[in-house]
Formats: structure tokens, sequence, C-alpha cells
């Protein structure tokens, strides 16, 4: 069931994954760029941007525990 998770994944998952995963690397490019050219503001402007990512993240863990929960039960 494990290896096949992703080919039955509900499709909430599969957009939280992809929303978190690109949220992130959008913060970590502005991070990366603010750093580099020492524009303090472009900085400060990834980490929310990383933290919605993370958060996505987490709600996707949480989507995909509860979907394990429901086929162990069957």
């Amino acid at each position: 069931m494990l290896n096949e998770f992703w080919a039955t994944a509900p499709t909430s998952y599969k957009v939280l994954v992809f929303s978190a995963m690109g949220l992130i690397a959008v913060g970590l490019v502005l991070s990366i760029v603010g750093n580099t050219s020492g524009n303090q503001g472009m900085a400060l402007a990834s980490l929310p941007v990383i933290g919605v990512g993370l958060l996505l993240h987490v709600g996707g863990l949480v989507v995909r525990g509860q979907q394990i929960r429901k086929t162990y039960k069957k």
C-alpha cells in the first residue's frame, strides 16, 4: 500500500504537496537573492513564504495520515 500511495493519493494531498514545494522553493530563491544583493526587505519577505510552505507540508502530512488510517480500518 505504501509503495502505491502516490497513485492512490487524494487530490487534496497532491495539491498540498506541490503547493508546499513550490512556496518553499520560491521562498528560498527570494532569500538567496535578497541576501546576495543586500536587499534586506526581500530576504525578510521570504520568511513568511517559507513558513506558509511548511504549514502546507504539515497539512499534507495530516491528510496522508488520515488516508492511511482509513485504509487500515477497512
